[in-house]
């Protein structure tokens, strides 16, 4: 399969999803009150430079950013705005490198919390269920299973939970490009055994896309990147660049 890595092409990104870590913990702890989000970004390419990489996202026809920033009902693609952090505010920050010519993508989010202040209506339920779907979902990246199985654990624990997962979205796999083959949806739409087969090798980027109230997204204001829930309500995304082996799967971009 033409996406299937060689261990010298499994070693680079391993490299690089190491990097991506320590840069994506970095970004997350600057989420504080007050901050801004293009001032996150900003930092974003100064730890991707230092790092001898360059922003995964950048590659993306007409996207200057390196990270996508999502606040509350933003969902994906979120442009970094001069919009100050608030206590209380739940926050996606999605960032991938570009390194030694190999892409690793992740994503997390989190709640901003001041232990002075306490939060009402907090998501932490919302949060540790996306987590949790996460989990579960990479452990179905085993040879021999297919995409549907991923697709399958996310449905199960995200609507078990009561909330939605965003259908229109997927992961991916990746590589030499941000975007390969296959997708990995949130959701089983056809039977397991017409899902494309998971070989040992492949890297894919598994995201959990999923939202508090309804699935339907729209975009949020005039940019053309920022994507919203229709209904206001909360989402979450939380994602991993994983490979697929023939026993225990391996998180490149360990959190």
């Amino acid at each position: 399969m033409k996406h299937v890595k060689s261990s010298h092409e499994v070693a680079t990104m391993v490299e690089g999803g190491k990097l991506l870590s320590q840069i994506l913990h970095q970004l997350l702890d600057a989420v504080q009150p007050g901050a801004i989000p293009l001032e996150v970004d900003k930092l974003a390419k100064q730890l991707i430079a230092q790092v001898g990489g360059s922003p995964s996202f950048m590659t993306v026809n007409n996207y200057q950013w390196a990270t996508c920033i999502s606040v509350n009902e933003g969902v994906v693609h979120g442009i970094p705005t001069t919009t100050p952090f608030q206590t209380g505010d739940v926050v996606g920050v999605d960032v991938g490198l570009l390194y030694k010519g190999y892409h690793t993508d992740t994503s997390w989010t989190i709640q901003i919390k001041n232990s002075k202040l306490k939060i009402k209506n907090n998501a932490e339920n919302f949060l540790r269920t996306g987590e949790q779907a996460l989990k579960k979902a990479i452990t179905k990246a085993i040879a021999g299973n297919r995409i549907g199985h991923i697709s399958q654990a996310i449905q199960e624990t995200v609507e078990g939970a009561g909330y939605s997962v965003v259908e229109s979205l997927a992961g991916h796999g990746i590589g030499t490009k941000l975007h390969e083959p296959p997708q990995v949806p949130g959701v089983l739409t056809r039977p397991i055994e017409k899902t494309p087969l998971l070989q040992a090798g492949m890297t894919i980027a598994i995201e959990v896309i999923y939202a508090a109230g309804q699935p339907e997204i729209m975009y949020g204001n005039s940019d053309g990147w920022t994507l919203v829930t229709k209904d206001g309500s909360l989402s979450g995304l939380f994602e991993q660049t994983v490979l697929v082996t023939d026993s225990a799967p391996r998180i490149i971009t360990p959190f």
